[in-house]
């Protein structure tokens, strides 16, 4: 764990995972911003977040300018959207903002952005 911050840990093999424990919400925000550096259409939970393998600490930093500039909504789960209550009386792309407004956490994501982030590599 790093004391100030959040960890990068590339398995071996390469698999690569944001350590947060920032929560559902704010990892949610984190991945749908970081659309082209998070894995796509991962399982959101609240620890971590998939990263594609390739990144190396240059492009994370790179990913990270004036990201705060672009937050976005999470993405939102069809079945999610199926379960809203009214959600048959609403248009279908109003009813995912709906959702994906109240699953966001946009200062929680600013606040792990802030943080120092390390990378550690995983030999065994």
């Amino acid at each position: 764990m790093h004391p100030d911050g959040s960890l990068i840990v590339r398995k071996p093999g390469g698999a690569l995972r944001w350590w947060t424990w920032a929560g559902h919400r704010t990892n949610a925000t984190l991945a749908a911003t970081l659309d082209g550096t998070a894995v796509p259409a991962q399982r959101i939970n609240d620890c971590w977040i998939r990263l594609r393998e390739d990144l190396t600490p240059q492009a994370w930093k790179q990913a990270l300018e004036h990201v705060e500039e672009r937050l976005c909504l999470p993405d939102v789960d069809e079945r999610a959207v199926k379960g809203l209550k009214f959600g048959e009386a609403l248009p279908p792309r109003l009813a995912q903002a709906t959702l994906a407004a109240r699953l966001a956490d946009f200062e929680g994501a600013r606040r792990v952005l802030r943080e120092p982030v390390a990378f550690v590599t995983h030999t065994e």
